[in-house]
């Protein structure tokens, strides 16, 4: 992350997972995360600005075992890797960039507070779904 922590604007983290898993995602229930990579898209707006990606690495590490958000549950699993994050200084494009990229395995996962279908997408490696990533930023 190249962002200023007390900038804020929209973030999208780039996980893997090497395996399928079944994850319980609060209110949302159990899902089947099949492997593969995964691309989480929030927003950093508040107090703190991207202070909140720096919470995501700690429950990615496991030093903070708070879940609070969808994608909490996700990070937090044992076998999900954080891999990079790539952040848009000073903007509000989370829904832009969410819809963007590809489905995800979770309906309403991240979104409960618009009207996407989810903020987390997947795709089958990394390196494809963070060239996605990048330009969606990009672009907004």
């Amino acid at each position: 992350m190249d962002a200023d922590t007390d900038t804020g604007g929209t973030y999208t983290l780039l996980l893997t997972l090497p395996r399928a898993v079944d994850i319980e995602v609060g209110a949302l229930g159990t899902h089947r995360f099949p492997a593969g990579a995964y691309a989480y898209t929030g927003s950093a707006l508040g107090s703190g600005g991207f202070a909140r990606v720096d919470r995501h690495r700690r429950v990615a590490r496991g030093d903070h075992d708070v879940r609070h958000w969808h994608v909490d549950y996700l990070t937090g699993h044992a076998a999900t890797e954080l891999v990079d994050v790539v952040t848009s200084s000073g903007v509000d494009a989370e829904c832009a960039i969410a819809r963007r990229l590809p489905d995800g395995p979770v309906e309403g996962f991240g979104a409960s507070d618009c009207g996407c279908r989810s903020h987390l997408a997947v795709a089958v490696d990394v390196e494809t779904l963070r060239a996605t990533v990048e330009s969606a930023h990009r672009e907004n």
